[in-house]
């Protein structure tokens, strides 16, 4: 199954870690956040990406352009007459890596209608935001997604505040959600989200489609929207807090997403 990954938004809340690189590419002990989550999806299996890009793209482009020479030991000849020699294999050679701009200014929702032909012919794809990471069972996630049938579940998680909030019934049917709301239920939406193809049809191609606001309020009045609820670790890198945050926790062993 492919996973479609946020990659676009400017991360005003965390400049004063870094202004000049979009916020997945923020390091946790060395390596971009969006190389945690995606290394996190590989170890299920799932290693076909459709990054949506907008705000500084080319930096997260030469990241993957440039993978082997950054992460492997190599030989080069500087005066061009010899190829250059790689001396190591890499774990994450089997990646697929799709680049998508999706626009400079366009909202979550805008981002993924315009990356819609790069999960043709999927029944589902999974998505989620390029700053947060947990210890979610992806396996689990994905049986329960396709169990119920239903277009949209998302990952209910229990961190800090400040992000939209959900409320389901006891078969995890989504019954209200809340965009940054006071406190309801403690449970937020942490991303880690699987979809149905027909999740397009609630998305209009336009910048400011925000996928939190009208297509999930209308996702939860259709009755197509569930939660799979995760009482286990998750964190976004949200702000300077946050950065010093995980990476303590690396730096420590003690990163619950580190599983490979």
């Amino acid at each position: 199954m492919k996973t479609m990954i946020l990659c676009g938004g400017y991360g005003t809340r965390i400049r004063d870690v870094s202004d000049d690189m979009p916020k997945p590419m923020i390091t946790i002990g060395g390596f971009p956040i969006l190389w945690h989550i995606m290394k996190y999806y590989a170890t299920s299996g799932h290693r076909e990406f459709v990054l949506c890009l907008g705000y500084k793209s080319h930096v997260v482009k030469d990241f993957f352009l440039n993978y082997k020479a950054r992460m492997a030991d190599f030989t080069i000849s500087l005066d061009g007459t010899q190829p250059i020699r790689y001396h190591n294999d890499l774990s994450e050679a089997d990646w697929i890596v799709t680049c998508v701009e999706t626009g400079l200014n366009a909202m979550t929702g805008a981002r993924v209608r315009r990356a819609r032909n790069y999960v043709a012919g999927e029944e589902n794809f999974m998505l989620t935001y390029g700053d947060g990471v947990g210890d979610i069972d992806i396996d689990n996630l994905i049986r329960f997604h396709l169990s119920h049938k239903r277009i949209l579940t998302i990952t209910g998680v229990r961190p800090p505040g400040r992000f939209g909030e959900v409320q389901g019934d006891i078969t995890g049917r989504v019954t209200q959600f809340n965009e940054k709301p006071q406190s309801i239920s403690g449970i937020i939406s942490g991303g880690y989200m699987v979809c149905r193809k027909e999740l397009f049809d609630y998305l209009e191609d336009r910048d400011d489609l925000v996928l939190e606001k009208a297509p999930m309020e209308n996702l939860v009045k259709d009755g197509q929207m569930m939660m799979y609820e995760h009482p286990g670790f998750w964190q976004p890198m949200d702000t300077y807090r946050d950065y010093k945050l995980l990476n303590e926790i690396y730096d420590q062993d003690r990163a619950p997403w580190v599983i490979w």
